[in-house]
């Protein structure tokens, strides 16, 4: 029983997490996809500098 709840935990903060980022990758004009790289320990801090210094395709 205790890994269910383990397991139920772990989706619930998967969605909170990536739902909201996909929304704004996708308004970003990112595929909302890269929003799982949240869930990677080093990749999320990797893709938070890749995409706060990249240029941004929805930009002018």
């Amino acid at each position: 029983m205790d890994i269910i709840w383990k397991v139920v935990v772990a989706l619930l903060y998967a969605v909170i997490v990536c739902v909201p980022a996909g929304k704004v990758l996708k308004r970003t004009g990112h595929s909302g996809w890269w929003a799982l790289l949240l869930l990677v320990p080093v990749a999320n801090l990797v893709a938070y500098w890749v995409f706060a210094f990249k240029k941004w395709p929805a930009e002018p």
